[in-house]
């Protein structure tokens, strides 16, 4: 309910980096003059070349922030905290699965992000190229991040779960110069290879070498000349390196993202307002302190591990917790016991996994020393309720306020979030847009919503993390985010929600067709695609139906073509062959065959109408299908399916 509200803690509210008399003070100054707020956000930052300059919106929606500053990243998350004296405070105490440690200092990280830097260049890159990174969550993942910002090379990071062809579209789009992964990674036990899936992504690409770590030592193909060991390249390097200070919009990653259209966007996020936003907002959503143990969980290759697990934290000085591994290996309780072990003070999670950590029961949570937590945060989509309380009464010991962020790959950080100190939490809802940050919720002809009443999210004042463009295709980045209010000058963000009475934003999901699961974005079009290029599919409509775990579900819908075998099992066959064209995260939960999909007469399938059905709601608007038996087939396929699993 809206009214459930909850008061940060006294002692929080005395002492945040954020108090309720500031956060005041940051809204009128950024209200009075958005370019002096951010541009004494800036001021946190080192510059080689402080920047006068703030917004420059005159090539909109190409913008800039900070033109006239150069600086470099990698010295802003590393150098300037041994340079201050602070080298021997933890950066990243990481665990691997297996049960290994290793704790590494802001002056160990110094060393081998220098011995990284003078490999990467060794290896031929240069500035402005693009290194793929394939691998699990190591130290030498955000090593090898931090070198290519220390060069101003783009890194181009991909999810261990990927397939190889997921892999190749990204190695192949961003032109990839070389691409660092593993010989293999520990997952629920196991080592599983990993470097075949990059022997096949790269395979008659340009890319000139492969570098790989050395991390479950099995065997591994290998091509001489090309493919070089870590240790062999990086560990016999010098361990200083002089940071070359770059332009403010130097590209620093490429970070890709599921569109409506299909393939994956390459966003383009460059170096100065991505991290003047990104350090800010991590030290005043997560209220930073030096005595802080912080561990996002995010897997490194997302943009939450991106903005609050590297360059955020790293920026403001924090020790953090890096963990390779699944949630319930060896057994359930394994985060818990990372919390206690490490005495883990700021833990920021996904609902996914809170909704599993419900199914798994409260013995998980009782059976650890949960007393360090002092804040939680959640990200990836709207947290429930009923979630929320969860992790509030059984994670945070009901002490601990839950710092719910809305904000997107394409934002780059957080935009609607409370601040811990000051912001009166409603579960379920992400709150407030920060200082210097301001959203509306519209109507389809861009009139503002009336409080309470569901519309379109869009972001109606410019700020400095944005991703600047989709690299290799400028014309996609402006129908995608800014074409439908372009004479506002809008963002769409692509999200449903709805403005309560008091201003806070209530996320209500996607309004495209791409779809959330467990917190990664999912485009129905690539899933149709990876379903059609089966030889036995003809066509293909894919929905994200609501999940209470994962918060939706893959459902597909099939209209097979040819004949099949006598042993046919068409569904199992089309759940593989999806995990195998774009990893086991993709894989559909159910498959229904049947003979036709609704569609309108111009060919458009209507995903809303077979979303309704998944849904349990009776379909809306019907008038544009030309087929009614179409609904008819789908609503039986569930039924047989609901049935088939015993619903």
């Amino acid at each position: 309910m809206d009214d459930d509200r909850y008061a940060p803690p006294a002692d929080l509210a005395a002492r945040a980096n954020v108090t309720a008399a500031d956060e005041a003070r940051l809204r009128a100054e950024a209200d009075a003059d958005l370019d002096a707020f951010w541009l004494a956000r800036a001021k946190g930052l080192d510059w080689e070349r402080e920047p006068t300059q703030g917004y420059d919106g005159s090539g909109h929606p190409f913008v800039t922030w900070f033109a006239d500053g150069r600086l470099n990243v990698a010295h802003n998350c590393v150098d300037r905290h041994v340079d201050a004296g602070r080298g021997e405070k933890v950066a990243l105490s990481w665990e691997g699965e297996p049960g290994d440690r290793v704790a590494v200092t802001y002056a160990d990280l110094q060393r081998r992000v220098a011995q990284a830097a003078h490999g990467l260049t060794e290896l031929g890159v240069r500035t402005g190229d693009v290194v793929v990174v394939y691998l699990p969550v190591l130290v030498e993942t955000v090593v090898v991040m931090l070198a290519c910002a220390r060069i101003g090379a783009l890194h181009s990071l991909v999810f261990g779960g990927f397939s190889a062809e997921a892999l190749r579209f990204r190695v192949t789009d961003g032109r990839a110069k070389v691409v660092v992964t593993t010989d293999g990674q520990y997952r629920r036990g196991k080592a599983v290879p990993v470097k075949e899936n990059a022997d096949h992504a790269v395979a008659g690409t340009d890319v000139e070498h492969v570098l790989v770590v050395r991390r479950t030592g099995q065997d591994v193909p290998w091509t001489e000349g090309r493919d070089v060991w870590w240790h062999d390249v990086v560990d016999r390097q010098p361990t200083t390196h002089d940071a070359e200070a770059f332009d403010a919009e130097t590209p620093l990653f490429l970070i890709y993202t599921s569109g409506t259209t299909g393939r994956p966007k390459g966003l383009v996020h460059t170096m100065g307002g991505y991290l003047t936003q990104t350090a800010w907002t991590a030290w005043a959503c997560f209220d930073h302190r030096d005595d802080d143990v912080y561990w996002c969980q995010a897997d490194l290759a997302w943009v939450t591990a991106h903005t609050y697990e590297v360059y955020g934290p790293l920026a403001n000085g924090v020790t953090q917790v890096l963990y390779e591994g699944t949630p319930d290996t060896p057994h359930r309780g394994r985060h818990f016991e990372i919390i206690a072990r490490h005495g883990v003070t700021v833990y920021y999670t996904a609902p996914t996994l809170v909704r599993t950590f419900m199914t798994w029961g409260t013995e998980i949570t009782d059976d650890h020393d949960l007393s360090s937590l002092r804040l939680l945060g959640s990200v990836g989509e709207a947290i429930n309720p009923e979630a929320w309380r969860w992790l509030h009464e059984h994670v945070g010991g009901g002490r601990a306020p839950i710092v719910d962020t809305w904000w997107q790959s394409e934002t780059g950080a957080a935009m609607v979030a409370p601040l811990p100190g000051t912001t009166t939490l409603k579960p379920g809802s992400a709150t407030r847009p920060l200082p210097g940050i301001s959203v509306r919720v519209v109507r389809e002809d861009g009139s503002d919503a009336d409080p309470d009443e569901g519309g379109l999210l869009v972001v109606d004042r410019p700020w400095p993390a944005v991703a600047r463009t989709v690299w290799g295709d400028p014309d996609r980045y402006v129908s995608s985010y800014f074409s439908k209010f372009s004479e506002r000058g809008w963002y769409l963000a692509g999200d449903g929600a709805r403005i309560d009475d008091d201003g806070y934003v209530w996320l209500q999901g996607r309004v495209d067709d791409v779809m959330n699961v467990s917190g990664h974005r999912l485009s129905s079009i690539e899933l149709e695609s990876a379903l059609v290029s089966h030889p036995r599919v003809g066509e293909a409509a894919v929905i994200g139906a609501p999940d209470p775990t994962t918060g939706q579900a893959v459902v597909a819908f099939v209209v097979t073509r040819g004949e099949g075998a006598a042993d046919e099992d068409l569904t199992v066959d089309l759940r593989a062959h999806v995990t195998r064209e774009l990893g086991p995260v993709a894989r559909p939960q159910q498959v229904h065959v049947v003979s036709v999909l609704p569609k309108t007469r111009s060919g458009k399938i209507l995903r809303r109408l077979l979303l309704d059905l998944a849904s349990g709601r009776e379909p809306g608007d019907t008038t544009s299908i030309v087929d009614p038996t179409a609904l008819d087939q789908a609503r039986g396929a569930l039924r047989a399916g609901e049935q088939k699993r015993g619903l």
